[in-house]
């Protein structure tokens, strides 16, 4: 999978403390590891959301308040919110759980108290992914994101950590190799 460095889609808002049985809930969870079949239940512990994922378009945009995705450790919870067409997350801030799943799968997450209070659902938004920048394309308005370290990103570009490890070690073993 390759991440794009520009993404455009619709805002869909939701608030604080939403928590990992809320994006997925644990009754979803148990009968399938399928991505596609987990964003289909994606959202329904949220109050008055149960049918959101039949609404998404590929490539829309969550937008979420502090401490998103707190709770248990349920890796798939970014699994859930991409298999429902969602190409990134915009928050708050994140619980550190979720930060680190998403990341270690490739799951494109952005870090903007600005633009998580700003946008309202529905908004259209362009984001470079690389520079960090949020544009709402319906306001006019723009907001930055905190930056990743370089290895972040490079994680991000490759697909997670397990590429992301594949690549390291093949290289060493490369390197191995032409020392002799």
């Amino acid at each position: 999978m390759t991440l794009p460095k520009v993404v455009r889609g619709r805002a869909w808002k939701f608030g604080d403390n939403v928590d990992t049985d809320q994006i997925i809930p644990a009754k979803y969870a148990i009968y399938s590891l399928d991505e596609k079949e987990l964003g289909k239940h994606a959202m329904d512990g949220v109050p008055g959301r149960e049918t959101w994922a039949s609404q998404v378009s590929p490539g829309d945009i969550m937008v979420g308040g502090s401490n998103f995705g707190c709770g248990s450790s349920r890796e798939i919870a970014p699994v859930a919110i991409r298999g429902a067409g969602i190409s990134l997350v915009i928050a708050d801030s994140f619980a550190r759980i979720f930060f680190r799943n998403a990341i270690n799968m490739g799951y494109p997450i952005l870090q903007s108290p600005q633009a998580a209070e700003a946008i309202e659902e529905g908004d259209e938004l362009e984001v470079d992914l690389e520079e960090g920048v949020i544009r709402n394309m319906t306001k006019g308005d723009e907001y930055r994101a905190e930056a990743f370290p370089k290895f972040m990103n490079d994680l991000l570009k490759m697909g997670g950590l397990v590429p992301w490890v594949r690549k390291q070690l093949e290289e060493r073993r490369r390197l191995a190799a032409t020392r002799g």
